[in-house]
């Protein structure tokens, strides 16, 4: 079950504020977060010759071709254990429609005039299936580059196919961390402190995703 099932109003250390992430889910986020910027760093040295400087970081090329794969696939793990845990509050409703067509406001920092929102705003709930399903894509294609010697003579031109599919997932996902990890860090102050500690205040819920702090306010679970 997700924090939405068990998010609590803290007594304590953290009087006031509001457990956003147990520490299961902050430990497999930042595993995917850390096993994807892996992948990323080490395939983008495989992508280009301009950037294969990138792999002396993770110690040559040999070393990285060696980890790139074992390391995708604990990426993939984590992100299905994040599913597991999130896939309840990550589905879209209406809400969600008319911020997307006003997401203009999210851009420039216009919360009040944003429609209420839950747990996860639209573009959170968007990025999280972007990655979601560009793991899956890259997870196939990535095993059929893994183990290219068991494709057959008659289908081997299935591999520079699932190499363009391959790339083309790992540029979209990519775009999608940046989109990310800017939003996070300097567009909605409090949301890394969240993914740290768990806790946001009731100010920062109130303002963000009115929608869940009503719900949990009210003891009632949050789904």
């Amino acid at each position: 079950m997700g924090t939405s099932r068990h998010a609590v109003l803290r007594h304590g250390p953290y009087a006031h504020e509001i457990e956003r992430y147990t520490p299961a889910e902050r430990i497999a986020h930042w595993v995917t977060a850390g096993t994807y910027v892996y992948c990323m760093i080490t395939g983008l040295g495989f992508f280009t010759p301009y950037l294969y400087w990138l792999v002396a970081i993770v110690g040559g090329g040999a070393t990285a071709r060696f980890w790139h794969p074992i390391v995708g696939i604990g990426f993939v793990i984590a992100n299905f254990y994040l599913h597991h845990q999130w896939q309840q509050d990550l589905h879209m409703i209406p809400e969600d429609r008319v911020w997307m067509d006003k997401v203009k406001y999210y851009i420039t920092n216009e919360d009040d005039l944003l429609p209420p929102q839950g747990r996860f705003d639209a573009g959170q709930k968007i990025f999280y299936w972007v990655m979601f399903y560009g793991a899956i894509v890259l997870l196939l294609s990535g095993i059929v580059m893994w183990f290219p010697e068991g494709i057959s003579r008659s289908w081997h031109w299935v591999l520079p196919v699932m190499v363009i599919i391959h790339e083309a997932a790992a540029l979209i996902t990519i775009g999608g961390l940046i989109i990310h990890v800017y939003m996070g860090v300097f567009m909605v102050p409090g949301s890394v402190k969240a993914m740290t500690i768990g806790y946001v205040s009731r100010g920062w819920a109130m303002l963000h995703a009115p929608l869940w702090y009503k719900k949990v306010a009210n003891g009632r679970t949050v789904k």
